[in-house]
């Protein structure tokens, strides 16, 4: 059910989210995004350091759980789960949205401009698979 290009195209992004966090990190993409300080600014920002890396690693130590039982119900769910990847692709767009808007670098913006290709191809093959596959 799941294409082998469809998980070529995964496997190919997550250098590119790799490379993505690190710039992301070294630019200083946490201190300057309104979205990423409301979310984890006011939930992380009375917490040690300590207490924010135990509350963090116990949320992806949950997430790693659920999305591996997820995975272990079958392709049908593979397949299904790929397109929480296709999500973050599209939002990865919001880099390219604010640095045009402030007419200039915004951080991540480097590595978030191949996002949009590794979308499209991604989406295109998805949506081919789910129309072969009427009953996913």
């Amino acid at each position: 059910m799941v294409s082998t290009r469809l998980k070529k195209i995964f496997a190919l992004s997550i250098p590119l989210f790799i490379v993505h966090g690190i710039e992301e990190f070294v630019t200083h993409f946490y201190d300057s995004d309104a979205w990423d300080q409301a979310i984890f600014g006011n939930f992380f920002g009375n917490l040690s350091t300590h207490g924010a890396t135990f509350v963090t690693f116990q949320i992806m130590f949950w997430l790693l759980l659920i999305i591996s039982f997820l995975l272990l119900l079958g392709e049908k769910w593979q397949f299904r789960i790929l397109a929480i990847a296709g999500v973050i692709y599209i939002y990865e767009f919001q880099h390219i949205f604010k640095a045009i808007s402030i007419g200039g670098y915004y951080p991540g913006l480097i590595t978030a401009l191949a996002f949009p290709i590794v979308a499209y191809f991604f989406w295109r093959e998805w949506f081919r698979i789910l129309r072969s596959n009427k009953k996913i």
